[in-house]
């Protein structure tokens, strides 16, 4: 079993929790994910890994409640165990000899882009980070990418806090300024992803993608996390669990991913609905 160290709610939907996971956290990398189930009789779930600590064991997830098991998840206090934490799973970011990077995140998304713009800057990179959110109420991690960026942009869509607009608006002045990166990383929405994508590809910066929203059972066999690529003119399958997360952002069909990203949201709103359900009976 899997005993909860920690928990922490971040905002009112995203919790972080840290997991007693030894082996798990002596070989987890910046965007690998693991697979969790909260009990014998639960849905495995990918979730992202947003930190690790070797010495003590422990792994560090932040997740959205959105569906029934991130509901469930949501429950558990400090003490409880998990059923099954498996990983680290999926490739690696790859940031060996990086010596200026944009990481970009939107969301709940900063959760993942958090540990990769942490890695850059122990490797001695000098890290710009643009994190976005609908409103202040919804930010996250704001101060843990300040202690980790050279620079640092934190928009909001109401301007509510920080800088009012999207994530494209501060990468695009950098960009007309003459700023030249040797990558640029985006991690968020699809949507967010697919216009950080088109904002860097004028520039030939390479642009990095994490195509985690899309994962559903983790391992490729549901076919969810299918991806079509086109590469060297010609287009190819690949799956986001299995292949990377990470991809070439110029290569993705993000409009195809995100029709598919809404196949099973009414599926997965009633199963939301009825564990609400259940839970609130075993309350009263």
């Amino acid at each position: 079993m899997y005993r909860i160290v920690k928990k922490e709610t971040l905002n009112p939907t995203v919790v972080r929790i840290e997991v007693e996971a030894p082996l798990v956290a002596a070989k987890a990398q910046p965007g690998q994910f693991i697979i969790l189930r909260v009990d014998e009789d639960g849905e495995r779930i990918p979730l992202t890994v947003a930190g690790y600590d070797r010495e003590k064991g422990t792994v560090t997830v932040i997740f959205q409640i959105v569906g029934a098991t991130t509901l469930q998840l949501g429950q558990l206090e400090e003490g409880a165990c998990l059923c099954d934490f498996a990983g680290p799973l999926g490739t690696a970011t790859q940031l060996d000899g990086l010596k200026e990077v944009c990481v970009v995140g939107g969301g709940v998304g900063c959760a993942i882009a958090l540990p990769i713009a942490k890695q850059l800057h122990e490797n001695g990179c000098r890290v710009t980070s643009i994190i976005g959110f609908r409103n202040k109420d919804l930010v996250i991690l704001e101060e843990e990418f300040k202690a980790c960026s050279d620079d640092f942009y934190l928009m909001t869509d109401d301007g509510s806090v920080g800088e009012q607009g999207n994530v494209c608006a501060p990468l695009n002045r950098l960009f007309a300024d003459g700023k030249r990166f040797d990558r640029v990383i985006t991690i968020g929405p699809l949507i967010m992803m697919k216009f950080v994508t088109e904002a860097t590809r004028a520039t030939g910066i390479p642009c990095t993608v994490s195509m985690n929203p899309i994962m559903i059972d983790g391992t490729g066999m549901c076919g969810g996390c299918r991806l079509t690529l086109t590469r060297n003119g010609e287009k190819i399958t690949r799956f986001a669990c299995v292949d990377g997360p990470d991809f070439d952002g110029y290569e993705v069909d993000f409009d195809e991913a995100m029709r598919r990203g809404g196949m099973y949201r009414e599926f997965e709103r009633h199963a939301y609905e009825r564990t609400c359900r259940l839970l609130n009976k075993e309350e009263a």
